[in-house]
């Protein structure tokens, strides 16, 4: 994993996933994540668009948006009240944190 990450809980005893600032956006994208098949179903599409089934993809989930190219993706939340809106990171290490989230998810829950 090329970035450093780490989890807390949030003030509702969610967990969350800290990213460096420069690619911070991405955990409201993966934060709204909860079930497995869900991540099961984006790293499909990721994989879909690096092997060229799909040029890119765009997926909306709650507020953030991704849009999935072969090299890099952006995520892009137009409803944040201070910049950035959006950023940008390496498609494989977007993959790659997704998947990290998805051995996390047994512990997403404020009871656990």
């Amino acid at each position: 994993m090329k970035y450093p990450y780490s989890f807390k809980r949030g003030p509702h005893g969610f967990l969350m996933i800290e990213l460096p600032k420069e690619i911070e956006l991405f955990s409201d994208f993966i934060e709204q994540i909860a079930l497995e098949e869900r991540v099961d179903e984006f790293v499909d599409i990721i994989d879909k668009v690096i092997d060229g089934t799909h040029d890119e993809y765009e997926i909306f989930f709650n507020a953030p948006t991704v849009v999935i190219k072969p090299d890099f993706t952006t995520v892009f939340n137009e409803f944040l009240i201070d910049p950035p809106f959006e950023q940008t990171i390496e498609t494989k290490e977007f993959r790659k944190l997704i998947l990290i989230w998805k051995e996390k998810l047994p512990e997403r829950s404020p009871n656990r």
